[in-house]
């Protein structure tokens, strides 16, 4: 790598078998002289397994109860932070054999280039002989992300990836412990604005993936978990402020407008007012819950504000646009409302997201 210093190889291992002692001494012959291997949990019965990845020279980190894929990608990462604060980076890969060492030397030459991203390994599910229920299971996602977050990635459960040494901090501290981390690892990093680049590696199933220790149905409730988590918090708070937005309303028509002159009885200033004051609370409302619950954004709210505020009024103009194109092109009015509206409802959630409530100071 022209002199650069090669990235630490850090592979989360739970119950491994004797290809990863195989596999290890491959990445060290190879070049990768620092591997660090994180034991989550395994028990007695595979501590020989661990032993003779330390006669070969790699760092094992050991625990005696299971954190998940998560847990021990984060305590190797610390590890790493602490004691080898020199390395040219991270490449993490799989105990099952998935990833090849060509593939790792790929991806770090990859990164040797010096550009600040995080460097996927990603698969090609077009090939002939991937399990169908893989291939559709990882291009759903794919395309659940990518309306959601804006980036497509083509494989979002790969566990091939890399890193520089900056990046450690940042990426020890992603929540999650078990496989929903690495999803929350891409959701941090589109909200943060951090490339992520991919690269196409070997696509490999040993045994019909056995050695996987992914449980299909608990462990994908985790992933989907959080990659709609906060479009449903978002769904919520809009739902809960359609419903404030109602009551405010009738409230005034009914109760606090009457008393000060403007009765109920079908006028103009009547609905006019009690339609805008009951907008203006229901709206301070989920810009509040939005900005605290559903993205977390932190600091002052005055900047956020005036940039939901814009967003508010663009949404507006924009669907009473589309309403009057689409009705002179001859669609009944109500059926252009409801399709505006439920584009613009996406639109509004990735604005909010990417722009109104997005972490500057994080981004740059």
């Amino acid at each position: 790598m022209d002199g650069k210093q090669m990235p630490v190889v850090l592979i989360p291992s739970l119950e491994p078998d004797d290809r990863l002692p195989a596999y290890v001494e491959e990445l060290m012959a190879s070049g990768f002289d620092r591997v660090v291997v994180v034991d989550d949990g395994s028990g007695p019965d595979y501590q020989p397994v661990f032993g003779r990845l330390s006669d070969l020279g790699a760092q094992v980190l050991s625990y005696p109860v299971n954190k998940g894929k998560g847990g021990a990608l984060k305590t190797g990462l610390k590890w790493i932070q602490e004691h080898m604060p020199d390395c040219g980076g991270v490449v993490t890969a799989d105990a099952d054999g998935q990833h090849k060492v060509a593939d790792c030397l790929r991806l770090a030459e990859a990164m040797a280039g010096g550009e600040d991203a995080l460097w996927l390994g990603s698969r090609d599910f077009n090939l002939p002989d991937i399990p169908p229920k893989s291939r559709f299971g990882n291009k759903t996602t794919s395309l659940v992300f990518k309306a959601l977050y804006g980036v497509w990635l083509p494989d979002t459960q790969t566990g091939l990836r890399g890193f520089s040494a900056a990046e450690i901090p940042f990426m020890a501290e992603v929540e999650g412990d078990r496989y929903e981390y690495e999803m929350n690892v891409l959701i941090a990093c589109a909200r943060r604005k951090l490339p992520m680049k991919t690269l196409t590696i070997e696509t490999v199933y040993e045994n019909n993936n056995e050695g996987s220790h992914f449980h299909p149905l608990r462990d994908s409730w985790r992933i989907y978990k959080v990659i709609l988590g906060n479009f449903f918090k978002f769904m919520g708070s809009s739902l809960f402020c359609v419903l404030i937005d109602q009551l405010a309303a009738g409230a005034l028509r009914n109760w606090v407008l009457p008393p000060l002159g403007l009765p109920n009885d079908g006028g103009m200033w009547n609905l006019q007012v009690s339609g805008w004051v009951a907008r203006v609370i229901s709206a301070t409302v989920n810009f509040l819950i939005n900005k605290n619950l559903v993205f977390g954004k932190k600091g002052k709210a005055g900047p956020a504000l005036w940039r939901y505020i814009l967003l508010s009024v663009a949404v507006i103009t924009a669907s009473n646009a589309g309403v009057w194109l689409l009705g002179k092109a001859g669609m009944a009015p109500w059926l252009a409302k409801v399709i505006m509206d439920t584009l613009l409802y996406f639109v509004n959630y990735r604005v909010q997201q990417n722009w109104v409530f997005a972490d500057k100071e994080e981004a740059a």
